[in-house]
């Protein structure tokens, strides 16, 4: 009768093997050491590993033997550069290790031109793309104009929560605002329990409480509610009420970036968000010349 192994042992087994094989494939040259004598394998030794990195040999020789140790997220970030992971295989890292990047605020390597290119094609959809902490990191046409005039935001403001308490515009856009406020601030808080240690959400949140006496008002329920798609009704400047469902896409795990969309629940909301877009295209290109795009 067979058995299966352990998620456990599965993981740490997996986690060995990768950085059996990061390790192999690095010379000495590449990391600052002398090529020295010659080598029964290619890569680094175990013990310029753990050198590089700041650790114990014994440490990591049972790192990499799948010993059923604890790995801080420091150690693995020490690893990671000793390694010279790039941002798929730091990412990859993390993940086999059960733990949480200490660096968050790095460039998200999924957004990718082909995935620009995908948010502009969806139009007339309103889509954006967006991170756990609600920062907007990119968006089409529609979505630019749909609650505010996104274009003219500065790029530290172009935060959902923070537009949603302190954007006058924004706000006039939402037929149920305190609803859906307390619904974000709720996902907000579910989401921060894995950051809270992070400075950009301790930021985000320091700035939200001294801007904004309906967040503070709203965080200090202690609500929290998992990310999940909703109708919504939204009453644009341009084109007048809106039925929508806000749907994600996830484009990592479920508290990591995902692409948003507000599909249109109706014939009549269609045709809204076409003429919106019909609008915001001329209004577009004239600001990109202007800008010398």
């Amino acid at each position: 009768m067979s058995t299966v192994a352990p998620a456990s042992d599965v993981r740490r087994h997996e986690l060995a093997e990768f950085l059996r094989s990061r390790r192999e494939r690095i010379t000495p040259e590449q990391v600052g050491l002398p090529p020295g004598r010659r080598r029964r394998t290619p890569g680094l030794r175990r013990e310029e590993v753990a050198q590089l990195s700041a650790v114990g040999v014994t440490w990591y020789t049972w790192l990499e033997q799948a010993r059923d140790i604890q790995v801080s997220p420091q150690v693995l970030d020490a690893l990671a550069r000793a390694l010279l992971l790039d941002p798929s295989e730091r990412s990859h890292l993390f993940a086999l290790a059960g733990a949480l990047d200490p660096t968050p605020n790095a460039p998200c390597p999924r957004l990718t031109p082909a995935l620009r290119a995908m948010l502009d094609q969806l139009g007339p959809i309103p889509a954006c793309v967006q991170n756990s902490r609600y920062d907007i990191l990119a968006y089409n046409q529609t979505y630019g104009r749909l609650l505010c005039d996104l274009d003219a935001v500065p790029p530290e403001d172009r935060n959902c929560l923070w537009l949603a308490f302190t954007n006058a515009e924004w706000r006039a856009s939402v037929v149920d605002l305190p609803d859906m406020n307390r619904v974000m601030a709720a996902k907000f808080r579910a989401s921060m329990a894995e950051h809270l240690a992070e400075p950009a959400w301790k930021a985000l949140l320091a700035r939200l409480e001294g801007a904004s006496a309906e967040f503070r008002e709203v965080w200090a329920r202690h609500e929290v509610v998992t990310q999940g798609g909703k109708t919504k009704y939204l009453r644009n400047a341009h084109v007048g009420l809106l039925s929508v469902e806000h749907t994600n896409l996830w484009l990592g795990p479920s508290a990591g970036p995902r692409l948003v969309m507000y599909v249109p629940c109706d014939d009549e909301t269609r045709e809204r968000l076409e003429q919106l877009q019909a609008l915001v295209a001329p209004d577009r290109a004239q600001a990109l010349a202007s800008a010398g795009v």
